[in-house]
């Protein structure tokens, strides 16, 4: 299964190294983690921001599900998931560290039923979270 990987890059990476532990994870069950921080598809020279967002936008239709990291703000996450539910339709699972206050509330309140938002307080708990999501749209 294709997984579309998102979190912070230029917003509040405050959560960056969970982000990356999501890529880890669905690498682990072998499947293919689509992410600008897996190094499996990192670019080899700087691209533009109009490239970024085609190369971003074709990984996301390529994709089967997409899982994002959401407790730091990032207004590209934001466009991502709801690129995810409302064009292309694909399942999502947001991640939230626990005790974080000020999720968005167009986050928060989403209830697409292709939406599933998860709290998570330690890397067992997340890949706990990931394994369900993948079971469930698992083809």
């Amino acid at each position: 299964m294709i997984v579309y990987c998102a979190g912070a890059i230029k917003g509040d990476i405050t959560y960056q190294s969970y982000y990356k532990e999501i890529i880890s994870i669905v690498k682990s069950f072998n499947h293919t983690a689509i992410s600008e921080l897996n190094k499996e598809f990192k670019e080899s020279e700087v691209i533009s921001d109009k490239q970024i967002y085609e190369r971003d936008i074709n990984w996301l239709k390529e994709s089967d599900i997409m899982i994002a990291e959401v407790s730091g703000p990032s207004l590209g996450v934001g466009y991502e998931i709801a690129y995810a539910l409302n064009v292309i339709k694909i399942p999502v699972l947001a991640l939230l560290y626990t005790g974080v206050k000020k999720v968005s509330s167009i986050i928060a309140g989403c209830t697409s039923e292709l939406f599933i938002i998860r709290e998570y307080g330690s890397p067992d708990e997340m890949q706990k979270h990931i394994e369900e999501f993948l079971f469930k749209y698992q083809p």
